[in-house]
């Protein structure tokens, strides 16, 4: 990985995918870790497209569309943990890195 960008939105993405596994198999939760799954994965393949844009305002466009997808992860995360399919100590975990995801793409 060339950038702590792209590197750490490729680990979320992995978390985000185990975190998916384990819902599905353990908790038999379809829906919200479905939507966590797509959003949280599409932040760094957004970030990997932007990479080679077309121009600086494809870069940016998909940059900002990075931006968006991880706004909505921590929706999903929150109502994962509001409805009691993560605790308190996943969610605090994944909560602090998605928004360490947001501020720098901020």
């Amino acid at each position: 990985m060339e950038y702590p960008l792209r590197e750490k939105s490729y680990k979320f993405a992995l978390r985000v995918i185990k975190l998916y596994k384990f819902q599905v198999t353990e908790n038999k939760e379809f829906v919200l870790s479905k939507q966590v799954l797509r959003s949280g994965t599409a932040i760094g393949a957004l970030i990997s497209e932007a990479k080679f844009g077309q121009s600086t305002a494809d870069f940016i466009s998909k940059m900002n569309i990075a931006l968006k997808e991880a706004n909505e992860t921590d929706y999903w995360l929150s109502l994962l943990k509001d409805s009691d399919y993560i605790d308190e100590k996943q969610y605090k975990s994944l909560h602090k890195d998605i928004n360490e995801l947001i501020s720098m793409l901020v």
